[in-house]
């Protein structure tokens, strides 16, 4: 059964935050939504686009009343968000947050929100290199993964409720233990922004390449054109987890280069076709 939500409080009017607005009016899944923003030029726009039915500055007071909350802000504003909006919320209220990193979130919601806790992590896998309320999609999160939230002190009805929230508008969602998911993501998808930061950065030291790339290199790069903010933020809450997938990748990459170095082509082959596996096994194509 779809869920229905009378008063919507959206906590940062991005791409993500205008997208979820649009897809709970484009399925009536919402009588009324509040877009909270810090720029009156966002909120003005997602007002614009139909994502949400009134603006505010106060995310606090815009909080109060509402039976579902969702902090669409970067990763490293969401605990302030958190702290914010606890004390207006009403014993019905579900919220939930779209962070691309759970362990520090859900922590900090553990330590500081009620048992059991009507704060349940969500991370809808969806997005683009574009950002802004003006790109918004009503259909952003159609056939995409949800990680939602697994683990002890959670109020059972809330966690279904996030469920189903995210299910309504498109996405398959997952249950996950917050640390798992920051071991997971880390190598799924924090890394390979950084590689492709690294690509992108070292192919444009040797000057004009445009003539000169090939498709490899564009979908390589894709991600590096993403809101510096946004991933500054992912490594600095994600820090223990990308480290050690860091360490992880530097090892590999030293037996690329041996391998190189040495010319052993038995080596660079049994590497080579490694990576062939385990592409195969990791994506449906």
């Amino acid at each position: 059964m779809e869920p229905h939500f009378e008063r919507v409080t959206i906590i940062g009017a991005g791409l993500l935050g205008a997208s979820l607005g649009l897809a709970l009016k484009a399925r009536g899944l919402a009588d009324y939504i509040v877009g909270v923003g810090r720029r009156p030029a966002s909120l003005d726009a997602a007002l614009r686009v139909g994502a949400v039915d009134s603006v505010s500055m106060d995310a606090r007071a815009a909080a109060e009343g509402a039976d579902l909350i969702v902090i669409c802000t970067p990763a490293a504003l969401v605990e302030r968000q958190l702290d914010e909006v606890r004390p207006v919320c009403s014993a019905q209220a579900v919220v939930t947050d779209v962070a691309s990193t759970k362990q520090a979130v859900c922590g900090h919601a553990a330590r500081t929100w009620p048992s059991p806790r009507r704060f349940v992590g969500s991370h809808p896998m969806a997005g683009s290199e574009k950002f802004g309320p003006e790109h918004g999609r009503a259909d952003l999160y159609e056939n995409s993964v949800c990680l939602v939230e697994s683990g002890a002190g959670l109020d059972e009805e809330a966690r279904q409720r996030v469920a189903a929230l995210w299910t309504a508008v498109g996405a398959t969602v997952f249950e996950i233990d917050p640390a798992r998911h920051d071991a997971l993501l880390a190598r799924t998808s924090h890394i390979p922004h950084v590689l492709a930061a690294g690509i992108a950065t070292l192919a444009a030291r040797h000057g004009d390449v445009r003539r000169m790339i090939g498709q490899g290199y564009r979908d390589m790069t894709r991600i590096a054109a993403s809101r510096p903010e946004v991933w500054r933020d992912i490594c600095l809450t994600n820090r223990n987890a990308m480290l050690d997938g860091i360490r992880e990748f530097q090892e590999y990459l030293a037996a690329f280069a041996r391998a190189i170095e040495e010319g052993d082509a038995g080596a660079l082959d049994a590497l080579f076709s490694e990576a062939n596996r385990a592409r195969r096994a990791t994506v449906d194509e």
